[in-house]
């Protein structure tokens, strides 16, 4: 699929999830793995669009912090490609990677995935590559795929949650047990533009004082309007 080999040339082009490149057949994907890597997100996007996204980071590790990004979706050329060009974020987490020429997956979800992969590296001090890793093989092997309900714009909407904790089972955690316990949770659905409802990632503790347990890190990503 188009969409498939435009997510796999950009990201080996980053070295983002190059090792996706490796699977034999996208047709021999995992559920989760079809609907984050290979489904052709956009093909409820009809002409051109700007699909709007909120961020959002809370929790007690660092400083909370409101931002956006916007996939920008042009319109189908002759060949029946369309490109598609992601702002994601502001300031020093602005994270920039060349467009997409024929673009039918949402670019966001690599773009979520590749800030993770670099926030991982930059509080553990561990190799991106590695974390990469792990995220594939949760995809493939782990991850927990369920129907829910979810609210957009008002409207209740049925979608489709795929949830996966990349690193719990990891045997070499003790390197990064602070983070071992890091969630990532995709929302999709077929009545939103792009697809993506939410991303979002989810680091809980207990805390410091023996109460409930409560909010280390949260970032997410959530569908706000299309334009």
């Amino acid at each position: 699929m188009k969409c498939f080999a435009d997510l796999v040339r950009l990201a080996s082009l980053l070295c983002a999830f190059g090792a996706v490149s490796q699977a034999a057949d996208p047709s021999q994907f995992s559920e989760s793995e079809r609907r984050v890597f290979s489904d052709e997100h956009l093909r409820n996007v009809g002409g051109p669009a700007a699909l709007q996204y909120a961020y959002r980071r809370r929790g007690s590790l660092e400083t909370h912090v409101d931002d956006r990004a916007v996939v920008t979706v042009g319109a189908r050329g002759k060949d029946g490609g369309r490109t598609a060009r992601v702002e994601f974020l502001s300031g020093e987490r602005k994270l920039e990677l060349p467009p997409l020429e024929h673009a039918e997956g949402n670019p966001l979800i690599l773009f979520f995935l590749e800030r993770e992969v670099r926030e991982m590296s930059r509080l553990t001090g561990g190799s991106g590559s590695y974390f990469r890793k792990r995220i594939r093989m949760a995809l493939a092997d782990d991850a927990e795929v369920s129907s829910v309900e979810v609210s957009v714009a008002g409207q209740a909407v049925a979608a489709t949650e795929i949830r996966i904790a990349p690193y719990r089972l990891d045997p070499a955690r003790a390197r990064y047990e602070k983070f071992a316990e890091r969630t990532y949770v995709f929302v999709f659905s077929d009545d939103v533009p792009g697809q993506v409802v939410e991303l979002r990632s989810e680091l809980f503790g207990a805390a410091a004082d023996g109460g409930p347990v409560e909010m280390v890190l949260g970032e997410s990503l959530i569908f706000v309007d299309r334009r």
